[in-house]
């Protein structure tokens, strides 16, 4: 089965290094560029470890080459590929496929 494309946003609304918040479906998913404007990554919002909708406003890096997202409450990483939890790593949050067309990004809906 293909993949449903919703368009969620213009990539340069996203700051380089940033994520922001879109609310798909009934799923709350955290969105980041880095500084590209060609490649987004999409993981859920929630932090599990808070019980918080916060991941979107986490500090964006990597560790040891590994693209990541630290929440802004208890510091835990998560990659932005597979989402697991660089910390926990039996914690795994769900990732969305993305791409971007003509500026705008678009996640993959299940």
């Amino acid at each position: 089965m293909d993949n449903q494309w919703i368009p969620i946003c213009p990539i340069t609304d996203i700051v380089p290094f940033s994520g922001v918040a879109a609310l798909v479906g009934d799923e709350q998913v955290a969105i980041f560029r880095l500084n590209s404007e060609t490649e987004a990554y999409a993981i859920s919002n929630y932090d599990p470890f808070s019980r918080a909708y916060v991941l979107s406003r986490g500090i964006v890096g990597d560790k040891q080459g590994v693209l990541k997202v630290a929440s802004p409450i208890y510091k835990h990483s998560f990659d932005l590929k597979t989402g697991a939890c660089l910390d926990k790593p039996d914690v795994r949050l769900p990732t969305w496929s993305t791409r971007v067309v003509d500026g705008t990004v678009h996640i993959a809906i299940r």
